[in-house]
């Protein structure tokens, strides 16, 4: 009978190839699909056989049958969503994350995956200048991470009129105001339906849709009662963040926590040339965010932060007999949602160490740098008319006697640069998201080009 490491050679060698030859197409492949759903399930096969198969075989097959149906998202032109591609140091991780098959739940059962799961959490929190104390928790995206953050909040400020949500539930407690930018993002919408908070009351935010801190100060003297307000770094179609010490101050007089949705803005605080564009978001009481996006680690990388960890235990902690409990630190268990979690944090652990201090910010700056190159050369086409002030990943345009719907469809078909439409502000958009460290400027002459000629057929 053949040993574990014979049986699994030759599939993880098969899965080996087949990835390395997909990533060494990225930079030159068409980015959109060439079929669709149906064409794929047909090709994978409809019905369950009887019979098995060979592991090595069903790889292969797997890869010749999905391929042709997958987005070329790692495209170092591809700015349809805030969706960042994948450096080689993480996603090796994520395949020994994968192999090892921890349960990073509890730190003295698995120590290994929990020690690199916690050192990254710190470098996280060191980068972005967040206060000393701040626990942070790897949850599955940004939206897990804000959900996990508001029922922090929600604790806490139910605990502050005296009402124990984690004994006694909502029904019953008083009402929560929840205050957001009326530009906010909908995952913030998911979570606080999921917490039984319902959808936020809106506050005025100005052009580029940042939240105006005299807005909100009349939003919260219009009300009384435990309250929570929203706030976000980086708008996802301007790129600008609300006014965090105005707001957070704000916010704290009216004796409300603060929350931060920082998805991809977030880490403009790690380059010392961008952090103005969110000073003062160290004041706030929890941050969410994503190493995915601007941090280019694979998949699975919300990243959760609380200044005070109470409030966040209280809601994530969960206890049974057969758990052995921490004797010292706080669980991963206790800090996100899931008891059954894989150790994904370790590939942000990876990228962080790869890059180091300077190389985040470097990361970060190119970033913001390929953005006002792409805004640049757009703001030169006839017809073309760049919408926002970009100071930071995006960019959002308009035609001139052009229908975006059109736009976008031709440059599906032309196939070397994707970006996806939308409507701000009353007004049809192209919005390109530049999220990709292999962005560069011949990623961005090439998707300049397209656009030429997708205004031109």
């Amino acid at each position: 009978m053949p040993g574990v490491a014979d049986e699994f050679h030759e599939p993880l060698e098969t899965a080996a190839r087949l990835a390395g030859r997909w990533l060494d197409g990225i930079r030159d492949r068409r980015i959109a699909p060439s079929v669709g759903i149906d064409e794929v399930k047909d090709a994978l096969g409809r019905e369950l056989a009887d019979g098995g198969m060979d592991a090595a075989l069903v790889v292969e097959e797997l890869s010749a049958a999905v391929e042709p149906g997958l987005i070329v998202m790692q495209s170092p032109r591809f700015f349809g969503w805030v969706i960042g591609g994948t450096a080689p140091a993480p996603l090796a991780a994520d395949w020994l994350v994968t192999a090892w098959d921890q349960n990073a739940a509890l730190r003295e059962v698995t120590p290994g995956v929990n020690a690199a799961e916690e050192l990254a959490a710190e470098w996280t929190c060191d980068l972005l200048g967040l206060p000393e104390g701040t626990v942070a928790g790897f949850t599955t995206g940004a939206t897990t991470a804000n959900l996990v953050a508001l029922a922090a909040a929600r604790h806490a400020v139910l605990e502050r009129v005296g009402w124990d949500d984690a004994a006694d539930g909502i029904q019953g407690a008083p009402r929560i105001r929840v205050l957001a930018g009326d530009e906010h993002h909908p995952s913030v919408d998911v979570a606080l339906r999921w917490l039984g908070l319902g959808r936020p009351i809106d506050v005025p935010t100005d052009r580029q849709g940042a939240i105006l801190p005299d807005a909100l100060a009349a939003a919260l003297a219009g009300g009384s009662g435990p309250a929570i307000v929203c706030l976000q770094a980086g708008n996802i179609h301007s790129g600008a963040s609300d006014p965090f010490e105005a707001c957070i101050g704000i916010a704290h007089a009216a004796g409300a926590w603060a929350h931060v949705d920082g998805a991809f803005g977030l880490w403009a605080a790690a380059s010392g040339r961008l952090r103005h564009l969110v000073a003062g978001v160290e004041e706030a009481d929890s941050w969410a965010t994503d190493a995915h996006k601007t941090l280019n680690v694979p998949y699975d990388a919300g990243i959760v932060a609380v200044a005070d960890p109470a409030p966040l235990v209280a809601a994530m902690t969960m206890h049974a007999a057969y758990l052995p409990a921490a004797e010292t630190g706080i669980d991963a268990a206790d800090r996100v949602l899931e008891l059954s979690r894989r150790a994904r944090g370790v590939p942000t652990y990876a990228a962080l160490r790869a890059l180091g201090r300077s190389g985040v910010a470097d990361l970060v700056d190119g970033l913001a740098d390929s953005a006002t190159a792409l805004a640049e050369g757009l703001g030169r086409i006839d017809g073309v008319e760049v919408l926002n002030e970009v100071v930071f990943t995006q960019v959002c345009v308009g035609f001139e006697g052009h229908d975006v719907a059109t736009i976008a469809r031709a440059l599906d078909v032309d196939g070397v640069a994707l970006a996806h439409p939308s409507r701000w502000r009353g007004r049809d958009i192209l919005r390109f998201s530049v999220s990709n460290r292999a962005t560069d400027a011949a990623a961005a002459d090439a998707t300049l080009d397209a656009v030429r000629r997708a205004l031109a057929g």
